[in-house]
């Protein structure tokens, strides 16, 4: 069976996409020249997304849930978030508006995609946690749809990996995240929450705070895996990333002309309240410091 397919006005793909990308290596995200290739779960089954830009949008859809995804993809690429009460209380945010224009927020409707990648980035490197997912996912994961298991090794889908199910995550044995290098603390925070992947998904109709609270009772989940999820997942736009390696100074050495640390960023956001990680799009934009992520090693008091 062929794939199902939509068209939407043309737009920059890599903002919104990006984010969902694990490192160059992500099974589960691809990008080749101007296509995007997403696999996902969806409430109505598997599916595998090519998103391609030009002179407009155009999504392809293999898999049972292909009819949900295509509906989908305006939220996934921002069509849905609502910029309103936004304004710049610095120069700087004003002239990065005037420049870049008020950076829209996606959201993918999937939160135990977003979670598991974020708790396996938990007090590592970059590079550490990619790995750690990749290893999992190639070991671990289903073919995703259409293309990425027909065969055809020189497609550009060829490979690629569904993200694991809650119960998938749940029945890995221990031996599985230990081969992966997946701590302890690590892997108890992801399980927390894949074995409640329903209650995960649940966070979706809640507000921003509820959700934040909700995802933080979980064990091994602190501010910044709330907010990496609620990001990339229910398209927050106050998520900013709290307690970052790199974010804070990047916030700081924007809006101040020096790096600060994590309470001082949090005390320069609050005029923004609601739109924080809007400011925090613009100031990477804006591209002093490096973008979003630890690529280094890291001292061991990193929130979680």
């Amino acid at each position: 069976m062929g794939p199902k397919s939509r068209q939407l006005p043309a737009q920059p793909l890599g903002p919104f996409l990006g984010p969902l990308r694990r490192g160059a290596g992500d099974p589960s995200v691809r990008r080749v020249g101007d296509v995007w290739w997403r696999a996902s779960r969806t409430p109505e089954g598997p599916v595998l997304l090519e998103i391609a830009g030009g002179a407009e949008v155009v999504v392809r859809a293999w898999g049972p849930g292909a009819d949900w995804a295509l509906t989908a993809v305006p939220a996934l690429l921002g069509a849905e978030d609502d910029p309103s009460g936004f304004e710049p209380h610095h120069e700087v945010i004003a002239a990065a508006l005037r420049q870049f224009g008020v950076p829209r927020i996606g959201r993918t409707r999937a939160v135990l995609e977003a979670y598991a990648p974020a708790c396996l980035e938990q007090k590592v490197t970059g590079q550490e946690a990619y790995a750690s997912y990749r290893t999992l996912l190639l070991r671990h994961g289903e073919p995703a749809p259409g293309p990425a298991s027909s065969g055809d090794r020189g497609h550009p889908a060829a490979g690629m990996r569904l993200p694991l199910s809650g119960e998938q995550w749940a029945a890995l044995p221990s031996w599985a995240f230990i081969r992966a290098g997946v701590d302890r603390s690590r892997t108890v925070a992801l399980l927390a929450g894949a074995r409640r992947a329903d209650a995960l998904e649940r966070t979706l109709t809640r507000s921003g705070p509820q959700a934040d609270q909700a995802l933080q009772s979980l064990p091994g989940v602190g501010p910044w895996t709330s907010a990496e999820v609620r990001q990339r997942a229910h398209g927050d736009p106050d998520a900013w990333s709290d307690g970052d390696y790199h974010v804070p100074g990047a916030i700081t050495l924007a809006l101040t002309g020096e790096v600060l640390d994590n309470d001082a960023c949090r005390e320069l956001l609050a005029p923004y309240y609601g739109h924080r990680l809007r400011i925090q799009a613009l100031c990477l934009r804006i591209g002093l410091p490096p973008r979003h992520g630890p690529r280094r090693t890291l001292p061991t008091h990193l929130p979680h």
